[in-house]
């Protein structure tokens, strides 16, 4: 049934005339709204009977738009309303407390546009600085967008993923489909998903929309046309799937990868030219002058192509017509991982199966760092374990040299900070080991000031190489603590401490925002796994994804140097 998106879609229209000040439309669109939402049949077979306007609060305007979002899956006059207003109403209305006026005032004042630029705002106590905020409001608002990501219906992008590949791969199966891509925000590697999109080249629509829509994986069939469809597979994930002509799938890849944001200025950009920009082509009057590829499209608009990791309206589109776009770090590029777990702490694997794996990923080195005892693990390592596990790395990396195994493995561990900004480890122990990762795991309701002193000292210990999943976030489950990341950063230069960015997918910390600031600030970074078992060290890909997002380039990432280099960088011998 379509009674949920014409619904929603009216919603989102009240919503966002109710943002340019509240009159008769913005109730006369809620009115509708409702009514489709808990009409007892069908919508579209109302339309199809002519009785649309006999439904209370729907008069002959509305119908028309109901009919133009039933027979296209879209609405015009909403799209032209989100230029106006580009920001994610289903994030930010998920907060308790903020309404559509409260998004307009962050938006304007504070370029507000999802709920990560709200908590950003929050954190660095913007928001109480606005007329009617104040510090409680804004405390509220930092607790509230908490439980919004538990409750937005987002998904990890590491949960996602998987899903849109193996779609894709079931679509790819059919002789009459030429090409298929994973678009929305898998495809720019956001840290949550909504949904899956999926974008199609194929010359028989119609068998496209029925092996799709047949798939084993789907439990309700949302819509179904020539040109789009929306499923419901198993674990509430909505997909949609469209079908393009191939001189338009370009185009219809940049409009449906997004952002929102990216979008609407791209339209922006196309009309000061003279140009039209939709998901089918660049226009110039009425003829199509590019559409087939990506660059063919951003080439007409005189930019050259922005990173789809980059598709936030965060300065790429400016620095696409300068030429000055980053060349950014490339998924094959890493070459080795210094944060794994194994059988010795809490980890799942033996060292010489993770040196395997290590092996085949075509690293060319690798640091094992399980956990020394700690108030909050019981299972950490004591010095005995660790001794052993010195000789055990020295076993394997003899065994690897005399057999012509090019991977070197690297004695390291992960150490707690105390509660005064020291190692709970004796440093006699701390000269045996090639990579000592800190991180704080305990004490962790200090305020500010507390938590950031104790990374700070703990960075000027001269042992201490990385600084674990900085800001101790948890998606969707707990933000990060509040830290005085400038200081952070300028101990990470004054020190050459790397700043790790945790590729867990559950962490992905530091944040792309927090990457970008750290990266400006001339930090080094290093891309880690934090793997406890075989399959976690595939999560690689999540972490580089994220310095992506971050415009991180080749020479921030220290684990994309070869190993000699890599070596002489951190004084090993």
């Amino acid at each position: 049934m379509m009674n949920r998106t014409v619904a929603m879609i009216l919603n989102r229209v009240a919503d966002l005339l109710e943002m340019d000040g509240a009159d008769f439309r913005t109730k006369a669109y809620r009115k509708a709204a409702h009514t489709v939402e808990f009409l007892p049949e069908d919508i579209e077979s109302v339309m199809n009977e002519g009785r649309l306007e006999e439904l209370p609060g729907i008069g002959k305007n509305i119908a028309k738009k109901i009919q133009e979002i039933i027979n296209t899956g879209s609405l015009a006059y909403y799209e032209d309303l989100k230029a106006m207003f580009p920001v994610d109403f289903e994030e930010l209305m998920s907060v308790e407390g903020i309404g559509p006026r409260k998004i307009k005032l962050f938006y304007e004042k504070l370029g507000v546009r999802n709920l990560e630029d709200l908590e950003y705002a929050a954190r660095r106590h913007k928001i109480q600085r606005l007329k009617g905020m104040g510090p409680k409001t804004e405390l509220l608002i930092l607790k509230n967008v908490r439980f919004a990501r538990r409750d937005t219906g987002r998904k990890l992008l590491g949960q996602m993923m998987p899903l849109g590949k193996s779609l894709k791969e079931e679509i790819e199966k059919l002789d009459t489909v030429s090409k298929v891509v994973i678009a929305g925000s898998i495809r720019r590697r956001k840290e949550t998903v909504g949904d899956i999109d999926l974008l199609v080249v194929a010359e028989d629509h119609e068998s496209v929309m029925d092996h799709f829509t047949g798939l084993k994986v789907v439990e309700e069939v949302i819509a179904k046309g020539p040109l789009k469809s929306s499923v419901r597979i198993k674990g509430g994930v909505e997909v949609d799937l469209r079908v393009f002509n191939a001189e338009s799938f370009g185009a219809a890849m940049v409009y449906f990868t997004g952002s929102k944001e990216t979008n609407v200025e791209l339209r922006r950009v196309a009309i000061s030219k003279g140009l039209k920009l939709n998901e089918y082509g660049v226009y110039r009057d009425d003829t199509l002058i590019a559409g087939e590829t990506e660059e063919e499209v951003f080439r007409a608009l005189d930019m050259d192509s922005p990173e789809p990791e980059l598709r936030e309206n965060r300065g790429e589109v400016d620095a696409a017509f300068r030429g000055e776009l980053p060349d950014l770090v490339d998924y094959n590029e890493i070459r080795g991982d210094l944060h794994l777990h194994t059988n010795w702490s809490d980890g799942k694997s033996e060292i010489h199966e993770m040196a395997k794996k290590a092996v085949d990923l075509g690293y060319e080195y690798m640091a094992v760092t399980d956990h020394f005892r700690s108030i909050w693990m019981d299972n950490g390592m004591d010095e005995m374990d660790l001794e052993k596990q010195l000789l055990e790395i020295e076993s394997i990396n003899e065994k690897f040299e005399d057999t012509k195994v090019d991977l070197c493995v690297f004695s390291g561990v992960e150490v707690d900070i105390d509660s005064e900004g020291h190692l709970n480890i004796e440093s006699e122990l701390l000269e045996e080991i090639d990579i000592v990762v800190a991180a704080l795991h305990s004490g962790l309701k200090q305020n500010k000031y507390g938590l950031t002193d104790r990374i700070v000292k703990v960075m000027y210990n001269e042992d201490v190489d990385v600084l674990a999943h900085p800001t101790g976030r948890k998606i969707l489950e707990k933000t990060g603590y509040e830290l005085d990341l400038e200081r952070i950063f300028q101990a990470a230069l004054d020190t050459n401490t790397l700043l790790e960015v945790n590729a867990d997918p559950d962490r992905l910390d530091l944040s792309d925002v927090v990457i970008r600031e750290a990266v400006d600030y001339g930090c080094k970074l290093v891309i880690n796994s934090n793997s406890h078992s075989l399959r976690d060290m595939k999560n690689m890909e999540m972490g580089v994804a994220t310095a992506r997002r971050g415009w991180a380039e080749l020479k921030d990432v220290i684990n994309t140097l070869p190993l000699k280099s890599f070596k002489k960088s951190l004084d090993l011998n």
